[in-house]
């Protein structure tokens, strides 16, 4: 049922009677997959519990494949957008980054995912992420822009960074090492606990779109 029934709320009598589950389709890289975790420990299933500890019906499908770039996502973005999908959390970029592509390339597949949510009808949250600065000024630049700069076309729920809920250890190495694997790049269950705090409320407001519309 597609979203504009999630959002009918039937009072007859006294009974309320509710729509079904949010399903949120969670479309990313070894980050969203949750790569080097047990099960219960990835991204998508602690970011699920964490919602229906606060109240919400959703339902998370875990769209992440390790290693996937922007073109990735853009070659499955159609079937990941099954029937059944309300909305869609894209996080999308990192490996682009370590590859250096061109950000002008890896915003035209971000655009070709953002088109396929919007010929769907399901409702975005755009994860964004920042470059190093060792690729210069100006891809830097670019890179960074992509994010909001899209975000904002598509009206889309923006949420700066993956890592919202690890701000506070960006500075400080040795408490950042704690909340990761040894490879330095992935979280570990805890570092997955506090990202989860950090973009849940970004979640939230996703899901509040869908009921909205």
């Amino acid at each position: 049922m597609r979203k504009m029934w999630i959002s009918l709320v039937f009072i007859c009598l006294g009974t309320v009677v509710r729509a079904e589950a949010v399903t949120i389709a969670a479309l990313g890289d070894s980050l969203t997959q949750g790569y080097g975790l047990t099960q219960q420990d990835g991204f998508v299933p602690q970011l699920e519990k964490w919602l229906e500890e606060r109240g919400a019906e959703v339902k998370l499908i875990n769209a992440g494949v390790s290693g996937d770039t922007t073109a990735g996502g853009a070659a499955r973005v159609a079937w990941t957008l099954t029937p059944e999908v309300d909305a869609m959390i894209v996080a999308l970029g990192g490996n682009d980054l370590l590859r250096g592509i061109d950000p002008g390339v890896s915003k035209e597949h971000l655009r070709e995912i953002l088109d396929a949510a919007r010929a769907a009808d399901v409702d975005v949250l755009l994860v964004g992420m920042q470059a190093p600065g060792n690729y210069g000024p100006d891809f830097k630049a670019d890179f960074d822009a992509m994010y909001p700069d899209l975000a904002a076309t598509y009206g889309a729920v923006y949420a700066e960074s993956f890592f919202e809920g690890l701000t506070e250890e960006q500075d400080d190495p040795a408490a950042l090492r704690s909340f990761m694997q040894p490879d330095g790049i992935h979280p570990n269950a805890d570092g997955v606990a506090r990202i989860v705090e950090g973009l849940g409320p970004y979640v939230e407001a996703l899901i509040a779109r869908v009921a909205e519309s």
